[in-house]
């Protein structure tokens, strides 16, 4: 019993207006190795290329495997979150990304406008530039509708309050391009 949500990075997107950078990719999840055909869409990351090696270092995450467990926060939850489409009410759902190195609070969480992330990963609806924004509630639909398919793969196997680990969970990440920035 494997499940996998797996992000392939494959563009960056800088703001004409501001500067901002964003790392886009897609997920796709799989059970057993077999993909999920409704469970796929775009996600957005902070600038890269990726770095572990220090907190606070505003990059995302470098390419490799990662455990997941039950988000346990003020802002962010796994078990009883907000489903309110205001952006500003909390708790909203989230998953923590564990085995991070020196980084901590890294989540796959709702994303909305250009990018809702230090670190974190916001799986969003396909975007074509970086004039795209996110759309909060579709976000948000997207990270539910990733929670509620790890509780019905793993039933009983599935932490039963937040701050655990999310047994035989796993974060892949790779990269289908050079993500540093060519001057």
């Amino acid at each position: 019993m494997k499940w996998e949500i797996r992000v392939e990075r494959f563009r960056v997107d800088e703001r004409n207006s501001g500067g901002k950078i964003r790392t886009v990719g897609t997920y796709q999840v799989y059970h057993d190795g077999e993909p999920q055909i409704d469970l796929l869409g775009q996600i957005m990351e902070e600038e890269g290329p990726g770095d572990n090696s220090h907190a606070g270092n505003d990059k995302c995450l470098e390419p490799g495997s990662y455990s997941l467990h039950t988000q346990d926060g003020a802002h962010y939850m796994t078990i009883g979150y907000e489903t309110s489409d205001d952006p500003n009410n909390t708790p909203k759902p989230g998953i923590l990304v564990g085995d991070t190195g020196h980084r901590e609070g890294i989540l796959i969480h709702p994303g909305h406008g250009y990018l809702s992330s230090i670190g974190c990963l916001n799986p969003c609806d396909p975007t074509e530039g970086p004039d795209d924004l996110m759309d909060f509630p579709k976000s948000r639909d997207r990270v539910i509708a990733i929670i509620n398919d790890l509780k019905h793969y793993l039933q009983n196997k599935f932490p039963d309050s937040n701050g655990e680990e999310i047994p035989n969970a796993h974060l892949i990440i790779s990269e289908a391009f050079d993500p540093t920035p060519t001057s």
